[in-house]
């Protein structure tokens, strides 16, 4: 994954407008993964589904609560990105509170698939999913990699969590910075 370039793939999202006339003053826009990562330094975490235990009460409001370490050692931003769609990436952002962390919508697995990091999780009914990771990016090019073990498609694991967590990256951000 070292030095690899992350996909440019179109993310559907939506976007609050007040133009918007009615109840969900929403709009659709495009979003590039080639334009949000191609410049700057910016950590991505991945996570297997919104809503769900370990993603809901671990690993997104983990970074929440060090974005602000994550940002003063040299991060531009913190996007948390999921196989899920804008609504459900939006509403799961609510529940928790988010005030920093961005939320990145793969609904199709498109990044995901890209990455390689696209799973099976059919033995739970979730369908494709991510297997949960996260890295630095540097001007769209892998510099940092942090997989849980095990991937696989047959839920052969207690949905690992330790090696994709904040302080892992943010030490890798202190030990080496842009």
């Amino acid at each position: 994954m070292l030095g690899r370039e992350v996909p440019n793939v179109t993310l559907k999202t939506r976007i609050r407008d007040e133009a918007v006339e009615g109840p969900n003053p929403f709009r659709w826009q495009d979003v590039h993964t080639g334009d949000l990562l191609g410049k700057g330094r910016h950590v991505v975490f991945a996570l297997p589904g919104a809503f769900t235990p370990t993603c809901s009460t671990e690993q997104c409001p983990a970074y929440e609560r060090m974005y602000d370490e994550l940002k003063a050692a040299g991060a531009d931003e913190v996007y948390c990105l999921s196989v899920n769609d804008a609504f459900v990436m939006f509403q799961w952002g609510k529940n928790l509170g988010l005030k920093n962390v961005k939320l990145l919508p793969d609904g199709s697995g498109d990044f995901t698939r890209r990455m390689g990091m696209l799973i099976n999780k059919d033995h739970l009914g979730f369908g494709d999913r991510s297997w949960r990771y996260s890295m630095v990016v540097d001007d769209g090019k892998v510099v940092a990699w942090f997989e849980e073990p095990g991937i696989n498609d047959e839920g052969a694991d207690e949905d690992p969590y330790g090696a994709s967590a904040p302080d892992n990256v943010l030490e890798w951000l202190k030990n080496n910075p842009n």
